[in-house]
């Protein structure tokens, strides 16, 4: 099962290496165990889940090559972070590169995100907090439908340090005001992929 994400990352320009994979895999019987009692996504098929949460959450990998945000030594949040995409699929890519915050005010989810992280042995923080609550700053805010998109903007704002950017994911429809600060990415095996890409500058 694994392989069809191994096969559909490197066809969109993503090596993963087999200790990724098996972290995957671990994450994938894991998040389906859970998922019957807690529901934590509505995808419930395996080979629905490698696509629309595995890979979906690597296109940011593509995203911050595409336009140039280093990450490396980065402190990433991912707001609204659910069963954790795409926080988690990014921790396991790029691992002691980045340090990863998974924002999640949903207590349920944020017991599952804690057990993950001991099950997986990867090391990322769980904020279990509303946004408004969280007093850090990050160099990058990442988001996947986590609410109304102007909502989660004003989250983010508040959380993101000076310089840095807040990447929300989006499907086809974005709204008129934001089509400027919009990358288009097309990968294989996905729909086409729209994140709103804005760097918080001082007024």
């Amino acid at each position: 099962m694994i392989e069809k994400l191994k096969e559909l990352a490197l066809q969109n320009g993503i090596t993963l290496t087999d200790h990724q994979l098996a972290l995957f895999e671990k994450y994938l019987e894991i998040l389906s165990k859970w998922n019957r009692v807690y529901n934590l996504t509505s995808v419930r098929k395996k080979d629905e889940i490698i696509t629309k949460h595995f890979l979906d959450s690597l296109t940011l990998v593509k995203l911050f090559e595409t336009a140039g945000i280093p990450v490396d030594g980065k402190k990433i949040a991912d707001l609204g972070s659910g069963g954790g995409f795409p926080g988690v699929p990014l921790k396991i890519y790029y691992g002691d590169r980045i340090e990863m915050f998974l924002i999640e005010a949903v207590q349920k989810k944020c017991i599952f995100l804690e057990m993950l992280r001991m099950e997986l042995g990867i090391n990322y923080t769980v904020l279990c907090k509303r946004a408004e609550e969280i007093e850090d700053a990050f160099d990058i805010v990442v988001s996947r439908a986590a609410g109304e998109t102007f909502d989660v903007l004003k989250w983010a704002k508040g959380i993101t340090r000076e310089g840095g950017y807040i990447i929300i994911m989006k499907g086809k429809k974005v709204e008129e005001e934001l089509r400027p600060y919009t990358v288009t990415l097309s990968f294989r095996g996905l729909p086409e992929r729209k994140f709103v890409v804005i760097q918080k500058r001082s007024v």
